[in-house]
């Protein structure tokens, strides 16, 4: 890969310090790396919860303007970034790897894109509240904590999952979650496409690793270099969960690979 910038890319309910550990694996490996926040989330998770469900101008964010967001970025490097997404923030890197904007591009545990119906279960239970059904758009969300046990953290001691939700939880806009259900999440699977990596953990509830299947399964007939991998015992906070630096190497590897 003859570029060496990565543009880490950050997927909903949490803050871009998410990336903090990677950015600094990365870095100590020859590459740069940078990390924005989403519009009007450039603050510590506390700082955004204070002004839950008040922040009136994080509610009215769309998909659209967030993908286009990091669209700007991305054009703005003298070369094609590898972009890195986990999550909804995976779902926006497969929208700009479409948009021919990535050298190559990681979805780590990627909210898929539009046409993939999420049926699962546990997907459907972690996710609901986001849509903020029946409730004002002009409010953010934030994931109670124990839908963030289940949704990001489960299989993690109590004490760990406090501590990741201290950390990272942060408010959400209700149209950026709805926004995954419209054109604004659609790629055209058919079109060639610099390398991609998808990845699932086995344990991940919102995004489970059947879900991340049925993605990667929709691109294979395109012919571009593409890969799926799997990591057992991985629950959705893999940012950040005990081992991660063992994802962040087969990502690495893969990387230089391409």
């Amino acid at each position: 890969m003859k570029t060496n910038t990565v543009l880490f890319v950050t997927g909903a309910f949490v803050t871009h310090h998410c990336w903090d550990e990677w950015r600094g694996y990365f870095e100590n490996r020859g590459y740069t790396t940078v990390a924005p926040a989403w519009p009007f989330k450039d603050a510590t998770a506390a700082e955004l919860r204070a002004r839950q469900p008040h922040d009136t101008d994080l509610a009215h964010l769309t998909l659209a303007e967030l993908v286009d967001h990091y669209a700007d970025i991305a054009k703005s490097f003298p070369e094609k970034p590898i972009i890195v997404g986990h999550s909804l923030g995976g779902l926006i890197t497969q929208i700009l790897l479409n948009r021919d904007l990535a050298a190559a591009a990681v979805a780590i545990h990627s909210v898929p894109p539009q046409g993939i119906i999420p049926y699962e279960f546990s997907f459907l239970k972690s996710t609901w509240g986001a849509l903020g059904l029946f409730t004002s758009l002009d409010e953010t969300y934030l994931m109670p904590f124990d839908t963030w046990q289940y949704a990001f953290v489960n299989e993690m001691p109590l004490e760990e999952q406090q501590k990741a939700y201290d950390l990272f939880t942060a408010p959400e806009s209700k149209r950026v979650a709805r926004g995954g259900l419209t054109s604004a999440a659609a790629v055209d699977f058919d079109k060639p496409h610099a390398p991609l990596l998808l990845t699932s953990g086995s344990l991940d509830n919102i995004i489970p690793a059947h879900l991340n299947n049925r993605n990667f399964e929709r691109y294979k007939k395109n012919g571009s270099v593409l890969e799926y991998k799997e990591f057992p015992g991985r629950n959705h906070h893999v940012l950040a969960q005990a081992g991660w630096e063992a994802d962040a190497d087969y990502v690495l590897d893969w990387i230089k690979n391409y």
